[in-house]
């Protein structure tokens, strides 16, 4: 849990004390996904789901962990962030959006791919900086680029949630 010794990346700390709304399909599936929930909630961050109850897992739409709040509108989305301005709380939202159902990778296909490609990674000692890039081109191979498809998808469902949110946000 949270008492023990997490590398977290750089971007959740930015995201506890600056205030900025991320549009996100989840964390990357090779991390640790309850752990960073965990985090999250430790220093303050909602996880708003965007149209789901469930944290998405990047390459696929569920991981069984709970969002803090469902909204299904931009609208919806842009009160609670409004919300938190006004109350003065510091930090950001995280607003989850699942990766697009024609593009989701079945969680058993991803997990596979991704428990191969930790363990070369671990059998020939890629650490640090490194793992990350080395994981993901890994996994790009292994499916056969179908992550790659997934990722460059849930991209752009992003960035047009994102802008939709946005839009609401200045309208209000």
């Amino acid at each position: 849990g949270a008492a023990m010794a997490v590398d977290v990346s750089a971007d959740l700390p930015e995201l506890a004390q600056t205030p900025v709304a991320v549009v996100c399909a989840g964390a990357k599936a090779i991390l640790d996904l309850p752990a960073t929930l965990e985090w999250l909630e430790t220093w303050g961050v909602p996880v708003v789901g965007y149209r789901t109850d469930e944290f998405p897992a990047f390459y696929t739409r569920r991981s069984g962990l709970p969002v803090d709040v469902r909204v299904d509108t931009p609208e919806e989305a842009a009160a609670i962030i409004e919300a938190k301005r006004k109350l003065g709380l510091p930090g950001g939202v995280l607003i989850c959006a699942p990766v697009p159902e024609e593009y989701e990778l079945p969680a058993d296909e991803a997990n596979l791919a991704i428990e191969q490609a930790l363990a070369e990674a671990d059998a020939q000692g890629v650490r640090g900086k490194e793992i990350t890039p080395f994981l993901l081109a890994r996994i790009v191979e292994l499916t056969g680029e179908r992550s790659l498809r997934a990722n460059l998808a849930l991209l752009e469902n992003n960035v047009r949630i994102g802008a939709q949110i946005a839009t609401a946000l200045a309208a209000r």
